[in-house]
C-alpha cells in the first residue's frame, strides 16, 4: 500500500488588505471575466460599487469566497445561480454554528455559577 503525503498551502494576508481586480485575478488564479460574473450575481462584492471595473478593489472575504466557489464550481459542477444560493447557505450554516457555541458557553457558564 502506498502512502500519500499531503501539502496543504496557506497564505497568510492582512486581514486589512485589499486587493484589485487584476491581483485578485493572480490570487485567485481565475480570468477577470469570471471575477466580474461572481460581483453580477452577488457571489463576491467589491468594497465600493464603482462603475468602471479597474477602480474594483476587494478585501480578503472576497478571495476567500472566490476560493471556495471555485472549489464548488470545479468539485460539484455547479453553475452561478446555484454557487450563489450554496455559498449563502454555507454562510448561514456557519452563522448558526458560532450561534449555538455562543449558547452552549453560555449554558455551561451558568450551570458552573
Amino acid at each position: 500500500m502506498m502512502k500519500r503525503d499531503t501539502v496543504i498551502t496557506v497564505e497568510l494576508t492582512d486581514p486589512q488588505a485589499s486587493f484589485t481586480l487584476r491581483e485578485i485575478c493572480e490570487r485567485g488564479e481565475c480570468h477577470a471575466e469570471f471575477v466580474i460574473k461572481l460581483v453580477s450575481y452577488g457571489i463576491i462584492s467589491p468594497l465600493q460599487d464603482l462603475p468602471e471595473t479597474r477602480q474594483w478593489e476587494f478585501d480578503v472575504e472576497a478571495l476567500a469566497r472566490l476560493r471556495k466557489a471555485q472549489r464548488l464550481q470545479r468539485d460539484l459542477k455547479m453553475n452561478l445561480p446555484g454557487l450563489a444560493v450554496s455559498l449563502d447557505l454555507l454562510d448561514e450554516v456557519s452563522t448558526m454554528r458560532r450561534e449555538v457555541d455562543r449558547l452552549n458557553r453560555l449554558l455551561r457558564q451558568m450551570m458552573d455559577e
